[in-house]
C-alpha cells in the first residue's frame, strides 16, 4: 500500500512509503498504571484482558487510508490517536494515524476488530531524528464531535508511551529502526469520558519544542449492518 506524505520541514519534499507489513502495537503504555487504566476502560465493554504487553497485532496493508472520508459498518466503532512509523531509505518517518476499531467485536476478538476498520493516516509526516532527543515531550490528542460541539477526547504527552525504538526491537528482536517496508502503529492514551463513537475524528502530533503538528481530520459514514431490501 503506498502512502504519501508531505515534509512538514520542507512542504515541497514528499516521501512515498510502500508499506506491505502493517503492525499494531497493542497494550504500548510505559506505565503499568495506564496500560491497566487501559485495559480496565475496554474491559467494560466486554474486551478480553490481553496475555501480555505489548502485544503486536499483523493488520492487512489494505486497511491504510490517507483519505477524509471513510466507512464503517454500524455504529460500533470508535478512533484512537497513535504515532505511527515507517522507513524509506533507510531513514525513519514519524506521522500520525487512528487505530479505528469496531468495539463491538472487540469484545469476540482484539485481532479480529483491527482487521474490521480501515486505519486512517495523516498526509504529512517528520524525519524521526528530529524529534528523537525530544520524543517524551510530543503530545498527541484528538476531538469528537458530540451535539456538533469540539470536544477533546485524548490528550497526552509520549513519555506515557513505550518508546518506538523499544516496541521495534519487541517486534524484530534485535533492531531498532524498522524495516523498509513495514508500518507500526505505536499505541494510545485514555479517552476522555470513555470510549464512545463519533462521525468526526480530529487528530493530533504537536510538538511543542519546534512549536508545531502535524494533523489529520477524518469523517465516519455508518453503513447499515443489515443492507435495505432492493427495490
Amino acid at each position: 500500500m503506498k502512502l504519501e506524505f508531505s515534509l512538514v520541514q520542507d512542504p515541497a519534499a514528499t516521501v512515498i512509503a510502500d508499506i506491505d507489513t502493517l503492525i499494531v502495537a497493542g497494550w504500548a503504555g510505559r506505565d503499568i498504571k495506564a496500560i491497566e487504566h487501559h485495559i480496565e476502560e475496554l474491559a467494560a465493554l466486554g474486551v478480553p484482558r490481553p496475555s501480555a504487553v505489548p502485544l503486536y497485532y499483523r493488520v492487512a496493508n489494505n486497511q491504510l487510508t490517507q483519505a477524509s472520508n471513510i466507512q464503517a459498518l454500524g455504529t460500533d466503532s470508535s478512533g484512537e490517536v497513535e504515532v505511527f512509523v515507517f522507513t524509506v531509505d533507510g531513514t525513519m518517518y514519524v506521522s500520525l494515524a487512528s487505530d479505528h476499531t469496531d468495539r463491538k467485536l472487540e469484545a469476540y476478538g482484539v485481532a479480529e476488530s483491527k482487521q474490521a476498520c480501515v486505519k486512517p493516516v495523516a498526509t504529512s509526516a517528520w524525519r524521526f531524528d528530529e524529534v528523537v532527543e525530544h520524543w517524551d515531550q510530543l503530545v498527541i490528542r484528538s476531538w469528537i464531535d458530540e451535539a456538533g460541539k469540539k470536544i477533546l477526547y485524548q490528550e497526552g504527552t509520549l513519555d506515557s508511551l513505550r518508546l518506538p525504538q523499544e516496541l521495534i526491537k519487541g517486534y524484530t528482536g534485535n533492531q531498532s529502526v524498522l524495516p523498509e517496508g513495514h508500518g507500526m502503529i505505536c499505541g494510545t492514551v485514555g479517552a476522555i469520558g470513555g470510549i464512545r463513537p463519533s462521525n468526526t475524528f480530529v487528530m493530533e502530533l504537536h510538538d511543542p519544542v519546534k512549536n508545531r503538528s502535524l494533523q489529520h481530520t477524518y469523517r465516519v459514514e455508518t453503513l447499515p449492518v443489515v443492507a435495505d431490501h432492493p427495490h
